[in-house]
């Protein structure tokens, strides 16, 4: 078989020899060294790649996995939608801090923060549950709304008489900022109840509803229910374990958490007494003095490391092993635009 007549049969099949694709040179300077670093020891060098495919409804997603170079050992994962470079800054900060832990033991959990997205602490609680049967949260000072989430999923918590937990009602990012997803829901039920009454009620509702408008409704019942259901989850199967009500225990408790109507406040204060009303298993911080000591110091030690640093983030363990992660400055010049009252030399 000739040259020509291949290329004859590779033109009537509609075959093409793929072109070659030039290279592509770097955008910007790279980080990495020249030379790869080779591993010498575990916990020395760690890889983490990102795979990609697709579900059944032909929607991607991505897995992101992490390896040790020395022992190829796996050491955690993420598996979502989208993956963001925060994401993978957050999960790289709990693998540092947590591989290498005995997951044989109870792990106690020093939780201080106002807050943060409900899926990071779904993932958090998805992988620490993964790992640990038995978790102890200590609030030295407040856990609210995705904290307070954490803690629920805990087998017990440790509260001192200042410490607080809060509200769980997911807060939904608008145009005139975060409100209540509970709150969006109530506003609309009073128009319409509102309209149905009196339609010419109608008229001052007109430029206030399409604000609200039918996917932020959805929405708002949807956060409502998927973090109330999770967090209902979670207690069941871990502070209620064993208990012939568990569910109704797990189901009651999150309703309250998750009740806007009634703290009125998603920075509201749940004290320990509050939380004891409806079941949970609280510990008092103060019967045990060297306890309590070590608690509020590491606290305070860390809120000055805060006050004093750049830090935003800090992730440490028993191991003497820490992850912190920084605030980064930016700086923006305006060019041709003065503050008032300054008069440029000449």
């Amino acid at each position: 078989m000739n040259r020509k007549r291949v290329q004859r049969l590779w033109r009537d099949e509609g075959l093409r020899v793929p072109q070659r694709q030039p290279k592509r040179n770097r955008v910007g300077i790279s980080t990495v060294p020249a030379l790869r670093l080779r591993a010498e020891r575990p916990n020395h060098v760690w890889a983490m790649d990102f795979l990609f495919d697709t579900t059944v409804d032909g929607r991607p997603f991505k897995v992101l996995s992490m390896c040790d170079e020395f022992t190829r050992e796996s050491i955690g994962g993420e598996l979502g939608r989208s993956i963001t470079a925060e994401d993978v800054t957050r999960i790289l900060g709990f693998m540092v801090v947590l591989h290498g832990m005995d997951a044989t033991r109870s792990l106690t959990l020093v939780l201080h923060t106002p807050g943060g997205v409900t899926n990071a602490a779904e993932s958090l609680v998805a992988y620490l549950r993964s790992k640990f049967t038995d978790i102890e949260v200590i609030v030295p000072a407040f856990a609210m709304s995705a904290g307070t989430m954490i803690s629920l999923a805990a087998n017990r918590i440790v509260m001192g008489r200042q410490s607080q937990l809060g509200p769980i009602d997911p807060q939904l990012p608008t145009g005139a900022g975060f409100v209540s997803a509970r709150a969006v829901i109530e506003q609309f039920e009073r128009a319409k109840t509102e309209i149905l009454d009196n339609v010419v009620t109608a008229h001052v509702w007109a430029p206030i509803l399409p604000s609200l408008g039918p996917s932020l409704l959805q929405e708002s019942q949807n956060a409502l229910d998927y973090g109330q259901a999770m967090v209902a989850r979670w207690l069941t199967a871990n502070m209620f374990r064993g208990r012939a009500d568990a569910e109704e225990l797990g189901n009651r408790a999150a309703r309250h958490f998750n009740d806007a109507t009634t703290h009125k406040s998603h920075g509201r204060r749940i004290d320990r007494d509050e939380a004891r009303s409806v079941a949970l298993d609280v510990l008092d911080l103060e019967p045990h003095q060297d306890f309590q000591d070590a608690v509020l110091t590491a606290y305070h030690l860390v809120t000055i490391a805060f006050e004093k640093s750049p830090a935003t983030k800090m992730l440490s363990n028993s191991n003497g092993q820490h992850w912190v992660k920084n605030w980064e400055a930016v700086q923006v010049t305006m060019q041709g635009v003065l503050p008032q009252g300054i008069i440029p030399s000449k």
